[in-house]
């Protein structure tokens, strides 16, 4: 039955009902559900991972990851410059810090495996943060746009620290990072350009264009061997100021995301779960996931005091920023392919990066979730 493309996407779009239902019930963000479902999903009925499911979900995290960078408003970060810059920037370091020696001097890994474990963890979940930003209505607030601002600076941190410790520099990988800088520079003035000239289409000229702009720097990014989501943030806060002015147009975007594709990528994140890993390894997940949670907290906590934040505000902001998912998945699985991990060490890895996806989130949502979003919710 698996075999046949229909069924097995009823099978997906029916856990990504059953998570929205759930979610509308016991106001959770829908992507921590959809995280849950996947993991029950894969364990009890095996869900299939074909070629186009992980097409789909990859083009999820690419269109998400875009639309979070679209939600920066740079008046904002500007205003809020310190605290973007030094929440994003310790969200990164301390649990890099912090998992690299705990590995190597806990665990005994070598330096390598313990710089894969480090890195892995030092993430945010850019795609976790903003998905609930949007379902909480926090991604229109100065704090929503700060969280989100320091997410960019902690992945960003994240992908330099990948690139700089294994990755080998050559002209191409200089090529790519060159024409990402000219699309950038280029795209505030010729993207409300473009949307100007061919107007609102039934065709939607204006989002195949930006997709056309998504595939292709992706495309070359892959190809250099980073990753696609990478030029994604930055070309959405190129164009932030363009949707500020022109709201409709990334609000039919978000109509495609989160209908059709950041389904299956939260379902595919947490069908990677492993019940008899997640067993077998629970020491060791609950030694990185607690070793994150507390650097994330070590680092954040004070500086959401030291700019004033509201207490209840600084735990939320607190618990989004130890959130991880994407760029964590991502370096453990560079982390696997180039055999500087073994099979057993990236499981335990992603199951911690995953379980950072969903425990402080939990926490955040539950517990301290800010005013604003609380009112919004029970409307």
């Amino acid at each position: 039955m698996m075999d046949n493309i229909w069924f097995t996407s009823a099978l997906w779009i029916a856990l990504a009902l059953a998570s929205a239902l759930i979610s509308i019930r016991i106001a959770l963000s829908v992507a921590l559900i959809e995280i849950m479902m996947g993991a029950l999903g894969g364990n009890i009925i095996g869900m299939p991972l074909t070629p186009w499911i992980n097409y789909l979900a990859g083009f999820g995290a690419i269109l998400l990851t875009f639309l979070a960078g679209a939600e920066v408003d740079m008046a904002v970060v500007r205003r809020n410059l310190g605290a973007s810059l030094g929440i994003g920037f310790v969200s990164f370091l301390l649990p890099y810090i912090g998992c690299m020696l705990a590995a190597r001097y806990l665990l005994g890994w070598p330096w390598p495996q313990a710089q894969i474990a480090g890195i892995s963890l030092s993430t945010t979940s850019v795609a976790v943060v903003y998905a609930v930003m949007v379902e909480t209505g926090l991604n229109k607030t100065e704090l929503g746009k700060i969280i989100l601002a320091a997410c960019f600076i902690t992945d960003l941190g994240t992908v330099l620290a990948l690139g700089i410790v294994f990755a080998s520099f050559t002209i191409w990988l200089l090529a790519f990072a060159a024409a990402t800088i000219v699309v950038v520079m280029m795209l505030p003035k010729v993207g409300p350009w473009f949307f100007a000239l061919v107007g609102q289409r039934v065709s939607e000229p204006e989002i195949k264009f930006l997709l056309l702009i998504l595939f292709a720097l992706g495309g070359f990014a892959t190809a250099v061997g980073s990753e696609a989501v990478l030029p994604a943030y930055l070309i959405g806060m190129a164009l932030a100021p363009a949707f500020q002015h022109d709201p409709e147009l990334p609000h039919r975007m978000r109509v495609i995301a989160f209908a059709v594709l950041t389904p299956f990528y939260f379902l595919k994140a947490g069908s990677l779960i492993e019940a008899k890993a997640l067993i077998a390894g629970a020491g060791l997940i609950a030694l990185f996931l607690g070793m994150k949670m507390a650097t994330k907290f070590v680092g954040i906590l004070p500086l959401t005091r030291y700019y004033r934040f509201d207490k209840r505000e600084g735990m939320y902001t607190t618990l989004l920023m130890s959130t991880g998912l994407t760029f964590g998945s991502i370096s453990a699985l560079y982390g696997l392919t180039n055999h500087i991990i073994d099979q057993e060490q990236y499981t335990v890895l992603l199951t911690s990066v995953i379980a950072s996806a969903v425990v402080p989130t939990v926490i955040a949502q539950t517990w301290f979730l800010p005013k604003i979003a609380s009112a919004k919710q029970e409307v």
